[in-house]
Order: C-alpha cells, then structure tokens, then sequence
C-alpha cells in the first residue's frame, strides 16, 4: 500500500510541476503581451485612433481582450487544480502519517502478546496451585487421621475377638524406639 501511494504522491507532485509551469509560461507571455502593447500606445503617436483605423484596432484590442479573459479563466482553473491537488496531497500524508502511527502501534502490541498471556496465566494458575496444596495437605491429613482409625479399630477389634495377637509395649515404656524424625 505504501508503494501505491508513494507512487500516486509522485504522479500528483509531478502533474502539479507541469501545471505550475504552464501557468507560468502563461504568466510570462500575457506580462510581454502588456509590455508590448503599453509600449505601441505610449511610443506611437500615430497610434492614436483615426476613424478607419480605429475600427480595427478596437477589434483586435477587443480580440485581445477574449483571449486575456481566456487566459485568465484557464489561470483560475488551474489554480483551482492546484489547490484541489494539494489539498489532496495533504490528505494522503496525513492518512499515510495515521496509518503509519497505528501500524507500529501494533506492531509494539503483537510484540507484547507473549508477555501479557504469561502474566495472565500466571495469575490465573496461582490460585489453582493454592488448591491443589491445600487439597494435597487435607488429604495427609485424612491419610493420617485414615491410619490412626484403621489402627484403633485394629485394636479394638482384636479385644473383642480375644486373638491372642502379640503386644508391643506403649511408647514411653522402658523399650525405646527408633525415631525417624518429621518423615
């Protein structure tokens, strides 16, 4: 796209060139045109107007006079196209300047993509993980809990049944046991 506008930028620029040298061309000549004539009326005194002459001359200075009517209508349309075309030229810059700005704008986004879903799934993970640890500690704590009943209603069960299963002694008694720590 840039290429594309680039290009039609150019091809105005050019046409505005051409347009702007035309119209001085025509500047120039309807300047010479003026000099000229002033310099025929004011340097000839045979200038002055005679009754079969004058005829003529007012023809031709009325003839003269369409075609500076003319030439003055075509420097208003052009001036006219000029405007339009820089009008237009203005435009497109801004609209190029816009989309160029908004461009690295997401560019800067696309950039950071990674970064804000790592932040977001970090946060989101976060409480999940305090969960999963306190569902883990709960469930050593029933494990525990699970052991100490089984183990009570071991005991219990062997009183009622009179098996004659083997005593170990108490803890705190003269036998002491090894100790594994916090395991």
């Amino acid at each position: 796209m840039t290429d594309y506008s680039q290009t039609n930028v150019s091809d105005v620029q050019a046409e505005v060139a051409r347009l702007r040298e035309e119209l001085q061309m025509r500047d120039s000549l309807v300047q010479q045109l003026s000099q000229e004539l002033f310099r025929l009326v004011k340097g000839n005194a045979d200038f002055l107007p005679q009754p079969e002459v004058s005829e003529r001359h007012l023809t031709e200075v009325r003839a003269l006079r369409e075609q500076l009517k003319g030439v003055e209508q075509q420097v208003t349309f052009y001036q006219e196209q000029i405007s339009d075309r820089d009008t237009e030229i203005f435009q497109l810059r801004q609209s190029v300047q816009e989309l160029t700005d908004r461009s690295r704008m997401l560019e800067q986004v696309v950039q950071e993509l990674p970064k804000i879903y790592r932040q977001k799934f970090a946060e989101r993970l976060a409480p999940i993980k305090e969960k999963v640890s306190q569902i883990q500690r709960e469930n050593r704590q029933l494990h525990a809990e699970l052991q100490s009943v089984s183990y009570r209603l071991a005991v219990r069960t062997r009183r009622q049944t009179h098996l004659d299963l083997p005593s170990f002694p108490r803890p705190g008694g003269d036998i002491a046991l090894p100790s594994f720590g916090n395991a």
